[in-house]
């Protein structure tokens, strides 16, 4: 059986569509189609009933999907067995991060593998946390920066593993000459009746800032829906805007803005998933060690050691 088109059946079962499993594998829905069509000939039985929209497995598509689970693993044991036999760190590693930690820590720990090992070549792919996980589990990249926020961590699963990278504290973003940015720390009911700048790429942040203010007792006043960061710090350097934000976005300066802690503390956990079977590949490991080492330096945390 062609392992391009297990892959594609597994796909198809953690996707649930034809048209969601396409996206994920950059093919079109009838390509897609097209595989499951040739690997049930090759099995000699029927993978996958249609249900509306979507598809279910039937009792052998579900067998050979469990098999197909162990059989990746093995690959990437080997994968992992192969590098470590070349004595040389080389290659393309993939890693997927969401922005403020990419800024914070993934960018400088790419400079710092760059000079030590010029024959690796680490593509940094710009994903939320949820979106990393799907990459992750369908071998599009080899490491993912995720957080407990927007995921729900599971130590036991199956297929990846986690280490922990740094915490984050979340603080409040007023322009520096607001009444409040004197104050040594502000709720959430504190923000009442400002006007909110949010990042709206970061869904999964956006929710969740939204939902601390309803649970104050009130819906955020949005006046700006903005595509990315320097927007959010903008309209709050503008005086237009306040928001609450990422300890992250801090290691570096911004102008016009002071930050507040955001009280009580509200702090989430950054982690680096990988998946089992790569644990000693030599470009998963370097890199894990560097980001670990990196985020200790530049966040001034302590930090758990791989």
């Amino acid at each position: 059986m062609d392992i391009t088109r297990l892959r594609t059946l597994r796909e198809l079962a953690r996707c649930g569509t034809m048209a969601a499993t396409a996206e994920t594998l950059h093919l079109t829905p009838s390509a897609v189609s097209q595989q499951v069509a040739q690997l049930e000939r090759e099995a000699d039985v029927a993978l996958i009933e249609r249900r509306g929209r979507g598809v279910i497995l039937t009792p052998a598509g579900e067998r050979l999907v469990g098999h197909v689970e162990r059989i990746l693993m093995v690959l990437d044991e080997a994968r992992s067995e192969l590098a470590q036999l070349r004595g040389e760190i080389a290659g393309e590693l993939r890693v997927a991060a969401f922005p403020s930690i990419a800024v914070a820590v993934v960018a400088e720990t790419v400079r710092a593998l760059r000079a030590a090992y010029p024959r690796l070549e680490v593509v940094v792919v710009e994903l939320e946390p949820q979106e990393s996980l799907g990459a992750l589990a369908a071998w599009q990249i080899d490491v993912a920066v995720i957080d407990d926020l927007a995921v729900e961590l599971n130590e036991k699963h199956e297929n990846y593993a986690q280490i922990p990278l740094t915490q984050d504290l979340l603080h409040v973003l007023l322009p520096t000459d607001h009444p409040l940015a004197a104050r040594d720390g502000l709720t959430i009911a504190d923000l009442r009746d400002e006007a909110w700048a949010l990042d709206s790429t970061s869904s999964s942040f956006g929710e969740f800032i939204t939902n601390l203010c309803r649970r104050s007792g009130y819906a955020p006043r949005i006046n700006a829906h903005c595509a990315g960061f320097e927007m959010v710090a903008a309209m709050v350097a503008s005086g237009n805007s306040i928001s609450v934000v990422s300890g992250l976005r801090l290691v570096h300066p911004l102008h016009g803005v002071t930050a507040v802690r955001l009280l009580p503390g509200i702090q989430r956990g950054v982690f680096l998933a990988y998946r089992k079977g790569e644990r000693d590949h030599p470009a998963v490991n370097v890199f894990l060690d560097e980001a670990v080492y990196t985020a200790d330096r530049v966040l001034g945390q302590p930090q758990s050691t791989v």
